[in-house]
């Protein structure tokens, strides 16, 4: 397989993931501050809009050049995606560039890796958007860095969890990775399919979790049912570090996944239809829904 091609198409997935990924969490910090740290909240808000770009100039990129299958997979975008952000722009009062949303439910994929379609012009472009990219979740892992500290020595004050500061700056870090490692010399033969595991499973574990705390106290089955999700990954996570540093995901990470994603596609019909009570954002809800999509297909492929 060409390596430019491979480059290219997994450079792409990438950024339509994780760029969504990040201006929204950029979002979900802004609108968690009080008056008080108005300035964080705008160098949150200047982070989101620059993410957006990267964003905007990914898709632009991605026309006949991302696998169908990364498309189909529901981590880009879900059904519920605009009508998540719309309510939300609604709720919080600050704008949601949801030309993005559309731009992206427009894109046309390739069956396979080797039907994209690709140029050396492209190949530029996509070099530069990955440079870019790296320079910005910098300056986004620097800023939660900075955010954690301050909340976890109680400098600042904030309504998102320090586990949900210290979570959203895990996932920052493994986005940077990966475009580190797409821009290394040697990108590496095979990948670790352990590594990713063990990782994902922490991340759906803290959604349940986060899904427990932020619910209605009085939503008494869906926080037992959240609870029992937590307790499932908890023991996956607990098992893979007893075993084997080369023993091979064994099918039990996928099969909870896909349960816990259904829950969170019911999850977020509730609270778009206003039958859940909670103060769970739609648009958060619809991002962890994306997030459980993205490691799904992760462990099918």
């Amino acid at each position: 397989m060409d390596k430019s091609l491979t480059y290219i198409v997994n450079s792409l997935e990438q950024h339509l993931f994780f760029a969504r990924i990040m201006k929204e969490h950029a979002f979900f910090l802004k609108v968690g501050f009080l008056p008080a740290n108005a300035g964080a909240a705008n160098e949150s808000e200047q982070l989101m809009r620059k993410f957006e770009a990267l964003l905007s100039r990914a898709i632009a990129l991605s026309r006949c050049t991302v696998r169908s299958c990364v498309l189909n997979s529901g981590e880009a975008v879900t059904e519920f995606t605009d009508c998540a952000e719309r309510m939300t722009q609604h709720f919080t009062g600050t704008f949601i560039d949801r030309s993005l949303t559309a731009r992206t439910l427009q894109l046309q994929g390739c069956a396979a890796l080797a039907e994209a379609q690709v140029s050396p012009s492209l190949a530029r472009q996509v070099r530069q958007l990955n440079r870019d990219g790296l320079q910005l979740v910098d300056c986004l892992i620097a800023f939660k860095e900075r955010l954690l500290r301050n909340v976890r020595t109680c400098n600042m004050f904030t309504v998102n969890y320090p586990l949900l500061i210290a979570h959203i700056l895990r996932e920052a870090r493994l986005y940077r990775e990966h475009l580190l490692q797409l821009e290394s010399a040697e990108p590496g033969c095979s990948p670790d399919l352990r590594g990713s595991e063990l990782f994902w499973n922490q991340i759906m574990m803290e959604h349940a979790l986060f899904i427990r705390g932020l619910l209605d106290p009085g939503e008494d089955a869906l926080i037992t049912t959240a609870d029992g999700f937590a307790a499932d990954y908890r023991r996956l996570l607990e098992t893979a570090s007893a075993a084997s540093a080369q023993a091979a995901p064994d099918g039990a990470a996928l099969a909870l996944t896909q349960k816990f994603r259904d829950f969170k596609r019911a999850g977020i019909e509730g609270i778009e239809a206003c039958r859940i009570r909670s103060i769970i954002l739609p648009l958060l809800a619809d991002h962890v829904l994306r997030e459980a999509n993205h490691y799904i297909r992760l462990l099918e492929s």
